[in-house]
């Protein structure tokens, strides 16, 4: 077992293990999972080297890990330690009250939306007392809180030249808060404001796979926020369905191609398809599309990825349908990746962005570190951007 030096990011010493020796077992079979995919960023050979720093199998030998001079300049090791000491954590079978949320909003309170701290202080969750108690936290919390950050009449996100919303992105939050917010327009008129609120808010999760596992009690936390309003969350793609029984993600099986939908209470409905988007874009299933009533969030796409051709077939729905859609990255590269995809696809002459890429004020704060390649760390949800289908086409003259 390792042992950390006193680290200035944590409370108290924490033990350190190496992956092959953690007393959990999911623990061990990833570090050999790591072994058996990753290759080492300095040889190209198999992973079989342990960095004596974070416990983790980075490199194929001492001497490559000792070579590896981006790998200790930007102090990787640093990040991996954590990912580390974030994995026993969550495995140490302490009592997670992280997960004690609060309730429905009271009327004279004003949550805030600048960071994690603000946010967690005015809504009055559990104290986060440890950069641990944070992580476990916002790992969940950051799939409703970066929706509810963005479509909130006290969002911090700014309008350019001080922000990163655009022009057009203005005009589509506008027209969502205009819905959410109807009944605060409308109350001293004396009119109902039902005119907005005759169906619910719909929020397409398209390409999704862990925000699908996300139970309801943590979509609740993003609908307080807005408590005259209904939401239905729709979760998007081949692996937008965990069968809990088989403990795996499969088909949702219902007649017609129908989803399953899961009533968590009056305010919110989840709807699972496991169809990719362009299937049900072409049946028609979820006509019409209204700006005002709906709006997509792509967590982690991978547009480059191995399912580039379905993108490819889906962006075309997307921009039909004139809604703003959401981008999130691991981090800033990966957005990147995602935002320079966008860019040079041939149908972004009918595209509008909508929010320059930036940092996502509500990222997750846990690392973590992808098994093929575990010199790479990442945080969900840390970047993201916004585009959405030009409402005008440009005549030539």
């Amino acid at each position: 077992m390792l042992w950390l030096d006193p680290d200035p990011e944590t409370e108290t010493e924490r033990p350190l293990y190496n992956w092959d020796e953690s007393p959990h077992q999911s623990i061990r079979t990833r570090a050999a999972q790591i072994r058996a995919t990753a290759k080492c960023p300095v040889t190209s050979k198999p992973v079989q080297f342990v960095c004596p720093y974070s416990g983790i199998p980075t490199h194929h030998d001492e001497e490559a890990w000792k070579n590896d001079t981006q790998y200790h300049e930007k102090e990787t090791f640093r990040k991996l330690r954590m990912v580390n000491l974030y994995e026993h954590d969550l495995k140490s079978g302490r009592p997670l009250h992280e997960f004690e949320f609060p309730g429905p909003v009271p009327l004279e309170a004003m949550p805030a939306f600048n960071s994690w701290d603000q946010f967690l202080y005015t809504r009055d969750f559990p104290p986060m007392n440890t950069e641990f108690n944070l992580a476990v936290a916002t790992h969940v919390l950051t799939y409703p809180m970066t929706i509810a950050s963005l479509l909130h009449r006290f969002s911090a996100y700014q309008v350019a030249p001080k922000g990163s919303i655009t022009l057009e992105g203005l005009r589509s939050l506008s027209a969502l808060r205009y819905s959410l917010y109807s009944y605060l327009e409308n109350s001293n008129s004396g009119e109902s404001g039902a005119l907005f609120r005759e169906r619910p808010l719909r929020i397409f999760l398209v390409g999704a796979r862990l925000e699908a596992m996300v139970p309801g009690f943590v979509w609740k936390q993003m609908t307080y926020l807005f408590p005259s309003q209904k939401f239905e969350f729709h979760f998007i793609g081949p692996s937008a369905y965990f069968d809990h029984k088989t403990k795996q993600f499969s088909a949702v099986d219902r007649p017609h191609g129908r989803p399953l939908q899961v009533r968590y209470d009056d305010q919110i409905t989840l709807h699972y398809h496991t169809n990719y988007f362009n299937e049900l874009f072409d049946t028609g299933d979820l006509f019409p599309f209204d700006p005002y009533l709906d709006c997509f969030f792509l967590f982690h796409p991978g547009f480059r990825y191995v399912d580039e051709i379905h993108w490819d077939k889906s962006l075309p729905g997307l921009l039909e349908s004139k809604c703003a859609a959401f981008v999130t990255g691991y981090h800033e590269q990966a957005l990147q990746n995602e935002y320079s995809w966008i860019r040079e696809h041939p149908l972004f002459e009918e595209t509008d962005i909508l929010m320059e890429p930036t940092e996502n004020i509500f990222g997750s704060t846990r690392l973590d570190l992808i098994d093929h390649n575990p010199t790479e760390v990442f945080q969900t949800n840390s970047h993201m951007f916004g585009f959405r289908g030009k409402r005008y086409h440009a005549i030539k003259t």
